[in-house]
C-alpha cells in the first residue's frame, strides 16, 4: 500500500483529471496526433508522456520542499506575484470544462438511458457535491480507483479491437511513415493537460524525500500516457476514416459491434466527467481554504459543494445562454501556449534551480 501510495497514486490522480471528455472519448488524440499518422501519432505519445513526467518529477519535488500543495501556495512559490496570470488562466480552462463535461453528462444520460438531458446533468452536479462535500481522501480514493478501472476498460478495447481488426492495424503500421510535426504537437498537447498538475499537489502531500517524489513524477508520465497509446493504436483498425468521426471511441465500438461495451464504456467516460470535475472544484476549495487559513479561519465544510455546484451551474447555464463555449474554444490553443508559458517553462527554468538550491529545506 506505501508503494501504491507514494509511487503510483500521484499518476493515477493526475491521469484521472487529464481524462475528461477529449482524452476519453479520443478526440483529443484526433486532434493532436493523428496528422503525424500512425507512427507519429505513437511518437507524439512518447514525447508528451517524457515532458508529463519531468514537468510532475520537477513539480511534486517542488511541492514537498516548500510545503505547497494547493495550487495557490504552488504558484507562488514558482512565479512570485505573476501567480495571478496561473489562476487567470485556469479559470478561463475551468469554464470551459465544467460547460463542456455537463452537457456531456446529459448527452449520455439521453442518448444511452432515454431520460432527459437533465437529468445527466443534475447526476453529474450530485455526485460532485458530494466528493467535494467529503474532501480530499475520499477524492482521492475515487480519482485514483476510477482511473484502475478506466486502465481496465482500455486495455479490453484495444484487445477486442485487435482481435477484430489486427490484419488492419498491422498493415497500416507496417506501410506508414514516421510522419511529421510529431515532437511539437507531442509537446502541445502537454500545455494545457499540465495546467492540471497544481490540483492535484495534495497527493504527494506526504512524500518525504526527493526519491519519492521524482519517482513518482516520471511514473505519473507513464500512467498518463499508456492507455492514449493503447487507445490510438486500438483507433488505427478504422484508419483514415476514424479521424472525421466526431466521437471516435464511439465510432470504434460502433465497429466492434458490441454493444455492452459501449455502454460500460459511456458509464466509465461519465465517470470521468465526475472526476475531472470534482478534482477542479476541489482545488477551488483548497484555495479558498488556504486564504481562510491565513486569517486564522476555516473555510466551512458544507461551502464546499455549494461553491462547486455553483461553479458547475453558471458554467453550465453561460454555455447556454451565450455561447460561451463556442467563444472559449476558439481561443483554446492561445490557453495551451498560456500554460507552457506561465507554467511548464518556468517549472524547467525557475522549478529546477529552486528545488536544487542548497539552502532550500
Amino acid at each position: 500500500m506505501k508503494f501504491f501510495n507514494t509511487y503510483l497514486l500521484p499518476g493515477f490522480m493526475f491521469q484521472s483529471v487529464v481524462i475528461g471528455g477529449g482524452y476519453a472519448t479520443g478526440r483529443e488524440l484526433i486532434e493532436f496526433f493523428f496528422a503525424s499518422g500512425p507512427i507519429g501519432g505513437l511518437l507524439g505519445l512518447l514525447v508528451a508522456g517524457a515532458v508529463f513526467g519531468l514537468v510532475s518529477a520537477v513539480g511534486f519535488e517542488l511541492a514537498r520542499r516548500f510545503k505547497a500543495f494547493d495550487y495557490r501556495h504552488f504558484c507562488k512559490v514558482l512565479l512570485g506575484r505573476g501567480w495571478v496570470l496561473f489562476e487567470f488562466f485556469y479559470f478561463f480552462q475551468l469554464l470551459l470544462v465544467l460547460s463542456v463535461i455537463g452537457s456531456a453528462s446529459g448527452q449520455i444520460a439521453a442518448q444511452n438511458f432515454g431520460v432527459p438531458s437533465l437529468v445527466g446533468t443534475l447526476a453529474l452536479m450530485t455526485l460532485i457535491g458530494i466528493l467535494t462535500f467529503k474532501g480530499t481522501e475520499l477524492i482521492k480514493k475515487v480519482l485514483a480507483g476510477w482511473s484502475i478501472l478506466l486502465y481496465g476498460v482500455y486495455i479490453l478495447l484495444f484487445i477486442l479491437a485487435f482481435m477484430a481488426f489486427g490484419d488492419v492495424i498491422t498493415g497500416v503500421y507496417g506501410s506508414a511513415d514516421t510522419g511529421e510535426r510529431w515532437a511539437s504537437q507531442g509537446v502541445l498537447y502537454t500545455g494545457y493537460n499540465l495546467a492540471s498538475l497544481p490540483l492535484i499537489l495534495y497527493a504527494v502531500a506526504r512524500h518525504q524525500n526527493r526519491h519519492e517524489t521524482l519517482s513518482a513524477g516520471f511514473i505519473c508520465g507513464a500512467i498518463t500516457v499508456i492507455p492514449a497509446m493503447l487507445f490510438f493504436i486500438a483507433m488505427m483498425g478504422q484508419y483514415p476514416q476514424i479521424g472525421d468521426q466526431p466521437v471516435p471511441a464511439t465510432f470504434l465500438m460502433s465497429a466492434l459491434e458490441i454493444s455492452w461495451l459501449e455502454v460500460i464504456f459511456q458509464i466509465v467516460v461519465f465517470g470521468t466527467f465526475v472526476e475531472t470535475g470534482s478534482a477542479m472544484l476541489h482545488a477551488v476549495n483548497e484555495r479558498l481554504e488556504g486564504t481562510f487559513a491565513e486569517q486564522g479561519k476555516h473555510l466551512p465544510q458544507i461551502a464546499r459543494p455549494i461553491i462547486a455546484i455553483g461553479f458547475l451551474i453558471a458554467a453550465v447555464f453561460a454555455a447556454e445562454l451565450i455561447g460561451i463555449v463556442d467563444l472559449i474554444a476558439q481561443g483554446y490553443g492561445y490557453i495551451t501556449i498560456a500554460f507552457i508559458a506561465v507554467l511548464i517553462v518556468p517549472m524547467l527554468t525557475i522549478g529546477v534551480w529552486k528545488i536544487t538550491r542548497k539552502e532550500t529545506i
